[in-house]
């Protein structure tokens, strides 16, 4: 039936790197098998042959016990090739690894390239800048308002100390100067005094202002 519809065989599946360490390793392992049995006798020839004494017959062992090792020599030699292979594909998975690692870092750097560009393009930076300089202006605002709020209404914000301390000397000068200079015994300073408005036709006494003044 084959043959009349044309159909091939099935190919076989490509051979992995992994697929060929794994099957050097079954040879390696195979080989190790074969070297501890041929390690074994060695040991029992060397036994035997340091009872022995020199003859013929430990000549004869003795030629055995060398082909023994000739075998292991090669087994050992084979094993070693072996292993060189499995050390070789070793290295060429690694960086067949690394190579794909690195594909897969490029690519999601490609993405994420591509999703900042489109973000940062939905970003107007003239509106940012606009949108700092009214914040700057709100905030000085209000910084003017909390200095209007904290503003004093009794004395101005320019009074110059040295003035009011002028003032307040020549205020103790004046008392002084009418304690000694005429003032009559009980007068009020004139700092103190009230102006007499014209309505009234008598001025209070000053008997009276000095205990409005004390009081």
């Amino acid at each position: 039936m084959n043959r009349l519809f044309g159909s091939s065989t099935p190919k076989p599946p490509k051979a992995t790197l992994n697929s060929a360490i794994a099957n050097i390793d079954t040879r390696v392992s195979s080989i190790d098998v074969k070297l501890a049995a041929l390690n074994a006798e060695l040991t029992g020839y060397q036994t035997k042959l340091a009872k022995m004494r020199d003859g013929p017959g430990k000549t004869a062992l003795k030629q055995k016990a060398l082909k023994v090792l000739q075998r292991r020599k090669q087994y050992e030699a084979q094993r070693d090739q072996l292993q060189s292979q499995v050390w070789n594909m070793e290295q060429a998975q690694t960086m067949q690894d690394n190579l794909k690692n690195t594909m897969v870092t490029i690519d999601a750097l490609k993405s994420t390239n591509k999703a900042l560009k489109k973000e940062y393009g939905k970003v107007d930076i003239d509106k940012i800048e606009r949108l700092q300089d009214e914040m700057a202006d709100l905030l000085d605002v209000g910084n003017e308002i909390q200095e209007s709020l904290a503003r004093s209404y009794d004395i101005p914000e320019d009074v110059d100390e040295a003035e009011l301390d002028a003032e307040l000397e020549a205020l103790g000068q004046e008392v002084e100067l009418e304690r000694e200079f005429g003032a009559a015994e009980g007068a009020i300073p004139s700092f103190m005094q009230d102006e007499v408005p014209e309505f009234i036709d008598e001025a209070p006494s000053a008997a009276g202002k000095v205990k409005e003044a004390a009081g």
